[in-house]
């Protein structure tokens, strides 16, 4: 990541609502906190343009055999899929070999207890004897082969020694448990892939965020929630926490605006005066095509013309015109680089290394 970048996004990075002090003690008196107006009918919100989404379905496929003997019918072999939650990209792959197909209530019974080891995370996955797919072990079910899968790298840094001796602990116990052989890759070589990734993933994240701040009165939390909602924003898991969905089903959300959680905890959250907002942008996880940049500019603009509010950076400066577009060219070298190493942004490798 260029220093340019480096600067615009440490510029950008903490940008937060907050609202300019009124002048006078008149001022606020007249101005308490907008509250969110009731509903005289059903509300109809129009999508967002970025709503919707398409998902391919994969046909079966089988492989023939070469020849055919009419005293034993042949036995189609399906076709093996490569896996989409473990990725040699990203995470380091033991292999488990078995002599005989094993049941997936087995491998369920002897799976680790946890599925970290440090601070990695890893999975443990069963090649479907029947369908060819690399799943998670399901009851049921009868498994050829296994191979587990850990993390190199995250955004709480590179894998090292002793976490990966910890998967290797792990994945023997599961192994012997179901008489299985496995393989590990050397230690030190994953060390210094995980090392070289890490050091790729830190110089090529990038998390945008912005301050909106009230220019007059305050806003209570179901004000927020109210104007949010007309852009498309819904409440998040968390409190306090409003996000605009992705497209793509079960991808994490293009934004995120986020206030006060103790604010929304609060036993009356309409008792509450809000001044900031932050709505961020975590970059690597949401394609290019998708054009997320451009969304959160429009909802920054969108937000802060119904809030009354002015978009700023994290030291209450005003961000302009050629703030955003300054960061939108460095952004555009940012996303060659990453799809350079098979890391697109939105890709499920990219999402789960800048995690």
């Amino acid at each position: 990541m260029s220093v340019t970048l480096t600067q615009l996004l440490a510029m950008a990075g903490g940008v937060v609502l907050a609202g300019v002090v009124a002048h006078g003690a008149w001022q606020a008196r007249k101005a308490g906190p907008k509250r969110a107006l009731p509903p005289l009918e059903e509300p109809h919100f129009d999508a967002p343009p970025f709503a919707g989404g398409e998902s391919a379905t994969e046909a079966a496929a089988v492989v023939a055999p070469d020849s055919l003997d009419v005293t034993m019918p042949a036995v189609a072999r399906p076709l093996r899929r490569p896996s989409n939650r473990i990725d040699a990209l990203i995470d380091a792959i033991a292999t488990i070999t078995v002599e005989q197909p094993v049941a997936g209530e087995l491998a369920l019974q002897h799976q680790p207890g946890s599925r970290r080891a440090g601070t990695k995370p890893f999975q443990i996955e069963g090649l479907n004897a029947q369908t060819g797919d690399w799943e998670l072990p399901a009851p049921g079910q009868r498994y050829g082969e296994f191979q587990a899968g850990l993390k190199m790298a995250n955004r709480g840094g590179a894998l090292n020694e002793i976490e990966y001796s910890e998967f290797v602990q792990k994945v023997q116990g599961f192994a012997d448990g179901i008489g299985g052989f496995v393989q590990f890759p050397d230690m030190l070589d994953v060390v210094a892939r995980a090392r070289e990734l890490d050091q790729f993933a830190a110089s090529h994240d990038a998390q945008l965020a912005l301050l909106l701040r009230a220019r007059g009165a305050a806003w209570t939390p179901g004000f927020v929630q109210q104007a949010a909602a007309r852009h498309g924003f819904v409440a998040g898991a968390l409190p306090g926490r409003l996000v605009l969905p992705s497209a793509e089903e079960g991808a994490p959300p293009v934004l995120t605006l986020q206030f006060d959680a103790q604010a929304a905890l609060a036993d009356n959250p309409e008792a509450q005066s809000l001044r900031e907002l932050t709505l961020s942008l975590d970059v690597p996880q949401t394609p290019a095509e998708q054009e997320p940049f451009a969304i959160w500019q429009e909802s920054a603009r969108a937000l802060a013309r119904d809030l009354e509010a002015e978009v700023c950076d994290d030291r209450g400066q005003a961000l302009g015109l050629h703030a955003f577009a300054a960061i939108d060219v460095e952004l555009k070298k940012l996303y060659e680089a990453l799809a350079g190493r098979d890391l697109a942004a939105g890709s499920p490798a990219a999402r789960r290394l800048f995690s």
